[in-house]
Parts: C-alpha cells; structure tokens; sequence
C-alpha cells in the first residue's frame, strides 16, 4: 500500500509540474494549448501503458513472492 501511495504522489507531482510549465509558457504568450489540445488523446496512451505497466509488474511480484505461512501453524498442539 505504501507503495501505491509513493507513485499516486509522484503521478500527481508530474502532473502538476507540467499543468505549471503550461501556465508559465502561457505567460511568455507562448502558444501551448492548441498543441495540447491536438495531443490530449496522448494523455490517455500514456495513462493507459502506465496502468498495464504496473499491473503487470505487481502481478508478476504476486506470483514471484513465496507464499504467507497458514495462520495458525506457529504453535505446536
């Protein structure tokens, strides 16, 4: 879970550098809207490849993790 938390935390500081770097260029009266509006579907690729990246990552730490000890086993009857 911590692990979630540190990438949705760096997912978002991205994302707000950019959102930031477009404002600032936006300022110099740098024209960058009409190229990310014409890009925007790019966005959704990238969002998509990470999605399938880290799933297929955590799956294989799933499947490569040795197996949790039953519950219960650690004491003699």
């Amino acid at each position: 879970m911590a692990r979630q938390r540190h990438r949705d935390s760096l997912i978002w500081g991205i994302v707000l550098i950019v959102v930031g770097a477009v404002f600032l260029l936006e300022t110099f009266h740098i024209e960058v809207w009409r190229t990310i509006w014409r890009l925007w579907p790019l966005i959704l690729v990238a969002w998509g490849a990470s999605k399938l990246y880290y799933g297929l990552k955590e799956r294989r730490e799933r499947e490569q993790a040795p197996p949790a000890p039953p519950e219960g086993s650690d004491h003699e009857i």
